[in-house]
């Protein structure tokens, strides 16, 4: 018997529109990128990006302390459909992570960035894609599973930093 591929992290579905396609990144007219991205390479892009590379760690870590400690009081996701028993907010996000994370013995979380954009509303939209690697128990002994998928994480900014609106 075959054994469903957890999914510690959710997909975010990216929008495609051409009115958020031409949404730009932060800092203006693209000249050079952020090696191993596709976000131009300015500042502000470089600390968005090193917060989530610190957020790729701690998934492969399966740290959810540190996990909840980057997620904004107000997170909410809705699992991208209309049933709300899948929807998680902050108070569910503890429980929802440590539940996928039991999961497994092992994650790794490879990302690659390829945009970077406030909207009017100054929420940042992280537009990225990953390639996960699960190390799941199963009856037959542990099997490797893959997934590739695109996501959006949404960050608020947070004094010096960010934290995570969505997208988990």
């Amino acid at each position: 018997m075959s054994m469903p591929l957890p999914t510690p992290l959710r997909a975010a579905p990216v929008p495609t529109s051409p009115a958020l396609a031409g949404a730009g990144s932060l800092g203006g007219c693209a000249h050079s990128t952020i090696p191993n991205t596709d976000v131009e390479d300015t500042s502000e892009n470089r600390k968005i990006i090193d917060f989530c590379e610190k957020y790729r760690r701690a998934v492969e870590e399966r740290d959810v302390d540190a996990l909840v400690n980057m997620a904004s009081p107000r997170y909410f996701e809705t699992g991208g459909n209309a049933k709300s028993s899948d929807d998680i907010d902050y108070d569910g996000l503890r429980a929802y992570l440590t539940t996928k994370f039991k999961q497994t013995k092992a994650i790794r979380y490879e990302i690659r960035y390829r945009r970077v954009a406030e909207t009017e509303t100054k929420v940042i939209d992280v537009d990225y894609t990953y390639t996960a690697s699960f190390l799941i128990p199963t009856p037959t002994g542990d099997h490797w599973n893959r997934a590739v998928r695109e996501n959006r994480l949404q960050l608020l900014r947070d004094s010096d930093s960010f934290k995570i609106l969505g997208g988990m």
